[in-house]
């Protein structure tokens, strides 16, 4: 009798055991399985806008051809083709608001609350990375040298004892501060990046430096003047947004991925700038 018991005993044990274990092995399956979609939701989460539906963007301008006005008065550009694919991923409609450089590379313009983000044709450096966040490089660039068409100027050297204008808080006027001894020149600074060039254009400086971009654009329009010299910085332009506004940057790196996978990028570079980007 008693023989006979123990093995039922010991089944019953074993099955209580096993059901136990199978359950402690559900319990502690269930827990990250829940856990799980709620990092990938916080992750992935949309930024908010300041006003609901409305992506709004600071620029300063002019800066052709990545942000300027056209003949009606509308705010166009390379930059504002791209910021349009992240507001439409977003929901949302684009609006510029147009604001001194400085006030959008030191942050303010994002802690008062006047923009989601910024699209200035910026070059991502380690100092403004103190203040602001970029999204991943869009665009690489280099300082280039504006002069008369008939001048004899040929680079910084040629320039001694002559004046060099620049755009106030640009990498364009931390290059020439950095080889202004060397060279002899003197510089002068514009609030704007027209102002200066069409100072060239007008002769009241005989040098201007500024992106190779807006540089070699306004070269093109106005022929009384040429681009003698490009000065290789390494360069690059990234989007702008608040210090730890991770969800706005995700946001833009994966509409910028995505144009440059889809050919949107490419077409957009050439809408700009007459041809594709090199490889």
């Amino acid at each position: 009798m008693t023989f006979s018991n123990k093995p039922l005993r010991a089944a019953l044990a074993a099955t209580a055991a096993l059901s136990l274990s199978m359950l402690a092995a559900c319990a502690n399956y269930s827990q990250p399985t829940t856990a799980a979609p709620q990092a990938s939701g916080t992750a992935a989460a949309a930024p908010t806008l300041i006003r609901p539906g409305t992506l709004l963007v600071c620029t300063h301008l002019s800066y052709k051809p990545f942000q300027f006005k056209d003949d009606s008065g509308k705010v166009v550009g390379f930059d504002v083709d791209l910021m349009d694919l992240v507001a439409k991923k977003l929901g949302a409609t684009q609006e510029i608001v147009d604001i001194d450089f400085a006030q959008i590379t030191s942050g303010a313009v994002f802690a008062a609350k006047k923009c989601d983000a910024g699209a200035a044709a910026t070059t991502i450096t380690d100092a403004r990375k103190q203040a602001i966040d970029f999204s991943d490089p869009y665009f690489k660039a280099t300082q280039a040298l504006l002069v008369k068409a008939d001048a004899a100027f040929t680079d910084l050297a040629s320039l001694k004892g002559q004046t060099i204008g620049v755009q106030t808080d640009t990498t364009g006027q931390i290059y020439a501060e950095k080889n202004k001894e060397a060279n002899g020149y003197t510089i002068k600074v514009f609030d704007d990046m027209p102002s200066s060039l069409a100072a060239v254009q007008a002769g009241t400086i005989q040098a201007a430096i500024n992106d190779n971009g807006v540089v070699f654009d306004y070269a093109k329009a106005n022929p009384t003047t040429k681009v003698v010299k490009e000065f290789e910085t390494g360069e690059e332009y990234g989007f702008m947004a608040q210090k730890g506004n991770t969800a706005m940057i995700t946001a833009i790196n994966q509409v910028l991925a995505t144009s440059k996978t889809d050919g949107t990028y490419n077409e957009i570079y050439k809408k700009w700038f007459g041809s594709e980007p090199q490889a």
